[in-house]
């Protein structure tokens, strides 16, 4: 996925907002200057590319020091993004750096 074009999406205001997405940000939170804020200068940790509809990524940000994490689809025809969801990442599931998935044992 290509993060530039994320970039000049957002950039543009060409976000699609996901009910989903909507509900778990007033649920947890975060407004949508949060969401722009992190996929505007986040690090992308992790891509999707065989997602459906369209490819998508998770991105991390820190705003106000504290860790956040965006999940992004992108169809590069409409040059649109669709933010499907949005949370604050925790130590259960993730290393101290916020990247790093920790395996968990069954």
């Amino acid at each position: 996925m290509d993060k530039v074009a994320i970039k000049v999406s957002v950039a543009k205001g060409k976000i699609e907002w996901q009910r989903h997405a909507l509900e778990r940000m007033m649920e947890r939170g975060i407004s949508r200057s949060v969401v722009k804020d992190v996929l505007s200068s986040g690090e992308m940790i992790e891509e999707y590319p065989d997602d459906k509809p369209y490819p998508s990524a998770l991105f991390l940000g820190w705003i106000q020091e504290q860790p956040f994490h965006i999940i992004t689809a992108y169809d590069a025809k409409s040059e649109h993004c669709f933010i499907i969801t949005a949370y604050k990442p925790d130590l259960e599931h993730f290393e101290a750096d916020f990247k790093t998935r920790r395996e968990h044992g069954d």
